[in-house]
């Protein structure tokens, strides 16, 4: 059995990422629902377990200086967040990794044979990749393309 909570953070890590790269240099607020869809929460008010993991997300990519805000709107989002330096870096940047390249994207050199050098090279960036695999909707390989890209920054 798959482990849905770690598809679903990674899920949500890479929209955040790819909805803060589409505005950068700009800061924006980063709405949970925008993320993780929306929220039911309970008799008390309390927001429920997908909501909180998907806050916590947020959270996470903050302590581990992917993306820096400016406060928090309550558990709902982030204020004046930004991508960091460490986060541009690893989204501009072109994948040399064979397993991304040729098991989780269409970016096999068949593809890209009759495509322009610099739009072969641009559909090859990490932020890229990130967008064809959202598109495409499979948890799991979102899942797999997101822990390599953390795993291969570390």
């Amino acid at each position: 059995m798959s482990d849905i909570h770690i598809e679903d953070f990674c899920k949500d890590v890479a929209k955040i990422l790819v909805q803060l790269y589409t505005v950068f240099p700009r800061r924006t607020s980063v709405y949970v629902e925008d993320i993780a869809g929306e929220d039911n929460p309970d008799e008390y008010g309390l927001h429920g377990d997908r909501h909180m993991a998907c806050f916590g997300a947020m959270i996470w990519l903050a302590e581990e200086n992917y993306i820096r805000y400016v406060d928090t709107i309550r558990q709902e989002a982030v204020d004046q967040a930004i991508l960091t330096h460490k986060a541009l870096n690893l989204l501009s940047r072109i994948c040399n990794d064979s397993r991304i390249l040729h098991h989780d994207t269409s970016l096999d050199e068949h593809t890209l044979r009759g495509l322009p050098q610099d739009v072969a090279t641009d559909r090859k960036t990490h932020i890229n990749i990130l967008r064809e695999v959202i598109a495409g909707g499979s948890s799991t390989r979102i899942s797999r393309v997101v822990q390599r890209l953390i795993l291969e920054l570390n």
